[in-house]
């Protein structure tokens, strides 16, 4: 009989506990041995090679400081860089969309388009159903679409073979594929998932694409796979160039005896290396999401978090937190999503002028943000973002691609009091 795949909540246990625990397991293998081996995907019952932390980090139950911290401090830079440079690739993707936000709404808009196409043409819509069920007849691509639903998470070089044979073999518009991505991945931000998609197709770096190949995938994935009929010629997707970079908007410091809730969002779910030193919240409110959607409808960016996997992940790292920040004597109330009306209410029960959140990036949550902070000071409350020194530092450098990025890597960690440099 065929085994059956662990679920999401088996290979992932949303608590800050796990995250940790996983983190401690892996430090021996972050440095020479992480670089010789990270791009090899040896199936579900070998991902001994890779951390496994990124839904962790992806929602920041560990920070990407303190995994960065505890590497350097095992193995030094030299010998841990390829995994650090691996953690700052979402950061950086991060900081490129923050300053390019013209890549989000383009990719939102033709979503939309290429759906309303898809809905209209039967035959692109059972191509689709095809490549999403894993049903297409090619080797490797068909059993990553199933690990990705079964599980909500991919290996990143089967992420790259995937996407390559998606947009180029199968020839289906990449937005729906990033949507896939972001139905099914636990780790799936709008910045690292849009950007490398884009990346893959072409667009990302301009003329450049990504070419799957049957050599390259049963190289790297022990033999498992050498699929058959893969395109040969990968020609490059094209857009109207994108805007030059902005810069990032200032965010005011905050005085700690504000007397203010702490709202803590999906995005970020480590309040206490947030907040400054001796600022203690009233009250803090959990938000698992912003809005609420069916499980399998395609995402409309109002209902983070996308996909039922993605929203169990979310749900249960914040009840995690909950019970942490209830133990600590910590007053929280979780909700359902930004909901304004809520939090004035709790507000004025505790006395609070101002709600403390740390800033979400570009996507779904900062949205809810905007929103709420418009619904908010209509209450006589001010909403606060705190961005985090992590994100002050690597954003604004993310100006061209990661090579020239990566170039200021060592000097910013340096600057973060980061050991082993």
């Amino acid at each position: 009989m065929p085994i059956e795949p662990p679920s999401a909540s088996d290979l992932f246990p949303p608590t800050r506990a796990e995250g940790l625990r996983r983190l401690q397991a892996f430090l021996p293998r972050a440095g020479a041995r992480y670089a010789a081996e990270r791009n090899h995907d040896l199936g579900l019952e070998a991902r001994g090679n890779v951390s496994m932390l990124s839904p962790y980090l992806r929602h920041r139950l560990l920070t990407e400081a303190e995994v960065v911290r505890a590497v350097l401090a095992r193995h030094g830079h030299a010998a841990a860089e390829k995994f650090v440079q691996e953690v700052l690739w979402r950061t950086y993707w991060k900081g490129w969309l923050e300053l390019r936000p013209e890549a989000w709404r383009r990719y939102r808009a033709e979503l939309a388009r290429e759906r309303a196409a898809s809905a209209a043409n039967a035959g692109r819509a059972h191509a689709l159903a095809q490549a999403e069920r894993g049903a297409t007849g090619i080797e490797g691509f068909d059993d990553w679409a199933r690990e990705l639903v079964d599980t909500g998470y991919l290996h990143n070089h089967a992420r790259m073979w995937f996407a390559s044979i998606w947009i180029f073999t199968l020839r289906l518009p990449w937005t729906l594929g990033a949507d896939f991505f972001a139905r099914h991945l636990l780790d799936a931000d709008p910045a690292s998932n849009t950007l490398g998609w884009r990346w893959v197709a072409g667009l990302q770096t301009p003329g450049k694409t990504y070419a799957a190949s049957a050599d390259n995938i049963a190289r790297y994935s022990g033999g498992r796979f050498r699929p058959r009929g893969l395109a040969s010629v990968c020609e490059a997707l094209s857009e109207p160039p994108l805007p030059r970079a902005q810069s990032l908007p200032a965010r005011a410091p905050l005085d700690p005896a504000t007397p203010c809730l702490l709202l803590v969002h999906g995005e970020d779910l480590d309040p206490h290396s947030l907040l400054p030193e001796g600022l203690r919240p009233r009250h803090v409110l959990i938000a698992e999401g912003v809005g609420a959607a069916g499980s399998e409808a395609p995402s409309d960016g109002r209902d983070w978090p996308w996909g039922d996997k993605a929203r169990a992940f979310v749900h249960g790292a914040c009840i995690d937190l909950e019970a942490r920040l209830v133990a600590e004597g910590q007053a929280v109330t979780r909700l359902s999503n930004l909901d304004a009306a809520s939090i004035a209410a709790i507000a004025g029960d505790v006395g609070a002028g101002a709600v403390v959140t740390a800033e979400a990036p570009i996507g779904p949550v900062a949205d809810a943000l905007d929103a709420l902070e418009s619904a908010l000071g209509t209450r006589g409350l001010r909403l606060q973002r705190l961005r985090r020194d992590w994100d002050s530092r690597f954003w604004p450098r993310a100006t061209r691609g990661f090579f020239a990025f990566r170039e200021h890597i060592a000097d910013e960690l340096r600057a973060l009091g980061m050991p082993g440099l």
